[in-house]
């Protein structure tokens, strides 16, 4: 089976050079993975380095903490598409998840999906900070504002995707929607384990070391 149409290759960190992102991108042609996965600054570089492949640039929204405005998020998303970003990653309000006030994260989602169309949305949820019943119902509050996919973690926070909880969203979300899984994936074994689990998208940094493993 190929696996590299399940990754979105990942460099979101802070002192990401030029460099690391043109590296990125010719390993995403090479591996032609799904997309990239950059903060917003270098989308039209990526989006340069990548014409001629079918490879993707996906972007993160209101990252890593999720705390800003529902406004400026949607802002931030609709101007991150109009630069060429292709896939949106956006961050729920986690506060509002921990207060139970999913109807106020639902319509922060809803604006986002309005403000970005058909272009394809992930909710992260940040699921180390959350219950598993906020996992529930956060997952409940992303699909009912017409996201497509839902994903556990931005790899920032005290931890990463688990089996437990890509089997949960899964679960939740149902077969059609997609369930992307990002944080302290390194190695195969992992990977297959989170697909079996039930994500169909697999965020990470280590894409090609886990290609060349057999």
């Amino acid at each position: 089976m190929k696996y590299n149409k399940f990754f979105d290759h990942t460099c979101l960190k802070a002192d990401a050079t030029l460099d690391d992102i043109t590296k990125l991108c010719q390993e995403a042609k090479e591996y032609d993975f799904m997309t990239v996965c950059v903060n917003p600054f270098y989308v039209p570089v990526c989006k340069k380095l990548l014409e001629g492949s079918d490879v993707k640039v996906c972007t993160v929204i209101g990252f890593p903490l999720g705390q800003m405005t529902p406004k400026a998020k949607a802002f931030e998303a609709k101007n991150a598409v109009s630069l060429g970003a292709d896939e949106v990653d956006m961050v729920q309000n986690i506060a509002m998840a921990k207060e139970h006030d999913f109807k106020f994260v639902e319509k922060e989602i809803r604006q986002v999906k309005a403000a970005i169309g058909e272009k394809t949305l992930k909710v992260i949820l940040e699921n180390c900070y959350l219950t598993k019943n906020e996992i529930v119902y956060s997952c409940k509050a992303a699909k009912a504002a017409g996201a497509d996919f839902v994903k556990t973690s931005t790899g920032f926070g005290s931890g990463g995707a688990t089996v437990e909880d890509v089997a949960l969203m899964r679960e939740t979300v149902g077969p059609l929607m997609g369930v992307k899984a990002a944080g302290g994936i390194h190695n195969k074994q992992q990977m297959l384990e989170l697909l079996a689990a039930g994500a169909n998208r697999i965020g990470c940094s280590h894409s090609v070391a886990i290609m060349h493993e057999k």
